[in-house]
């Protein structure tokens, strides 16, 4: 029941931005509510689609004036839990951004666009394209995911290493703070040494300070040749190796360089129609590598077998193969962007988001094995992980029949959690790499963060939301 307190604001809701704009029926909160795997669910007094800015202004005000929590909620991809409203306490309203999708501007002399945060992800990148430029953010949600998401969760992806993750490629925001103000710092500027540079207190902030409604984004030129290679090897620690190879002959031009191992590629093959191993001889390890530039394929092509030959040489390799065309280019992307999907398909992963210094990744991961293996004997792990960047996606993998019968799965799967990000501390790592803390890992922020952080957050939460509304019980630990 909403009772009369929710079924005032809906009202009052509905006559700021109009009824079709307020939904309330099960039907139409139920992709609202719960996260895209069916791991987390909630309740809502509502959900709201403003059309513009002032909207959602208005809808802020609204809801402050009559004390109700507000989640703002981009595409819903979150994997930790911090999209859907929580389980209890107060129902908010679900603030979507959906409408709001417009491409403002774009300035190819100076590399920016302007885009409202309802954009997809995808959508930017094709209008970046067509100027000419591009935006690199990217990764497997792009498709679904927003702009206000990414940015509020500070998104990486599979281009860090070149480009750095969303915090690096916004230059300014519009946002809607929690007394209805909107802040419009919508600079297009590289150089504005004006004092506090708010933007970087929206970014990553999770929708907990205020509802990121427009940014301006760097562009780049875009490249108009790839080579691009998938190899296989015998260990993370001949990966890191081939990875600095490649840095010391490409140079900038390296763009990606994705690891995974065996389970998992055998898990898309099996699971994701129409995806195949890229190569015929397989070492247990995989690493898509590709470089990127503006200047001449032949010169990108030969750096590439330049450098794979000398990578066998130096025995590093036991299987590689070098896109011929644009189609394998995208098949073999395409592999590594379906491993949410086969995962989801085929178990229960425990996805963990870890960031450790390069040079810890193959450490990392035999440590984080062997402390999960502690737990539950023999547990299969996949490893996906931006290798370039230092980001292990380390996930503890059950069969669905197993996670069955493991009994208080909570409690289990908040041990294994430890257990891996333990050993990400204890490399002088972190528990949260690009997907955010949510309400999942809010244990995480109590064990890890230092108290000095935990509590000069806590103030910047006071100072800009003091009423505590916006998405609540999520990002932040109780002082307590």
């Amino acid at each position: 029941m909403q009772g009369d307190r929710g079924v005032g604001l809906i009202e009052e809701l509905a006559g700021l931005i109009g009824a079709e704009a307020v939904l309330t029926a099960p039907a139409d909160l139920e992709g609202a509510t719960e996260d895209w795997r069916g791991r987390y669910r909630g309740t809502a007094l509502c959900l709201v689609r403003p059309a513009n800015t002032e909207e959602v202004a208005a809808v802020v005000r609204c809801c402050r004036d009559h004390g109700v929590p507000i989640l703002p909620q981009g595409g819903n991809t979150s994997l930790c839990g911090g999209a859907v409203p929580p389980s209890d306490g107060p129902a908010p309203v679900i603030l979507s951004l959906t409408r709001m999708r417009t491409i403002r501007a774009i300035d190819p002399v100076n590399n920016t666009i302007e885009v409202e945060a309802g954009a997809i992800l995808a959508t930017v990148q094709e209008a970046a394209a067509e100027a000419g430029r591009l935006y690199p953010v990217s990764l497997g949600a792009e498709g679904s995911c927003q702009i206000g998401g990414t940015i509020a969760t500070n998104a990486g992806g599979t281009s860090v290493l070149r480009y750095g993750n969303t915090r690096d490629n916004v230059l300014g925001l519009e946002v809607v703070l929690a007394d209805g103000t909107v802040w419009n710092g919508l600079y297009g500027l590289r150089k504005n040494n004006t004092g506090y540079d708010l933007k970087h207190l929206f970014i990553g902030s999770e929708g907990t300070l205020g509802v990121v409604t427009a940014a301006v984004l760097k562009l780049h030129p875009l490249p108009k040749r790839h080579a691009t290679a998938w190899v296989s090897l015998s260990s993370p620690i001949a990966a890191l190796q081939l990875l600095t190879m490649v840095q010391e002959s490409c140079g900038s031009r390296l763009s990606a360089f994705e690891l995974m191992n065996q389970l998992q590629l055998d898990l898309v093959i099996r699971h994701v129609p129409g995806r195949r191993s890229p190569v015929e001889t397989s070492g247990g390890w995989h690493v898509l590598i590709e470089l990127a530039d503006s200047g001449d394929a032949d010169d990108l092509d030969a750096a590439m077998q330049a450098m794979l030959e000398r990578a066998y040489g130096d025995e590093l390799l036991v299987d590689a193969t070098i896109a011929a065309s644009e189609a394998q280019r995208n098949a073999m992307w395409d592999v590594r962007h379906s491993v949410s999907e086969a995962n989801k398909k085929g178990g229960v992963g425990l996805t963990t988001d870890c960031a450790v210094p390069l040079s810890a990744v193959p450490a990392f991961i035999e440590a984080a094995t062997a402390a999960v293996r502690a737990v539950v004997p023999d547990l299969p792990v996949i490893i996906v992980a931006h290798m370039g960047d230092g980001n292990v996606h380390f996930i503890p993998f059950f069969s669905f029949d197993a996670w069955r019968a493991a009994g208080d799965t909570d409690a289990l799967a908040a041990t294994i959690r430890k257990a891996v990000n333990d050993e990400a501390a204890r490399l002088k790592g972190t528990f949260s790499a690009e997907h955010g803390v949510g309400g999942v890992l809010v244990p995480e922020m109590a064990r890890y963060k230092p108290a000095a952080e935990l509590t000069l957050m806590r103030a910047v939460k006071q100072a800009l939301d003091p009423q505590g509304l916006f998405n609540p019980g999520r990002l932040l630990p109780p002082a307590s």
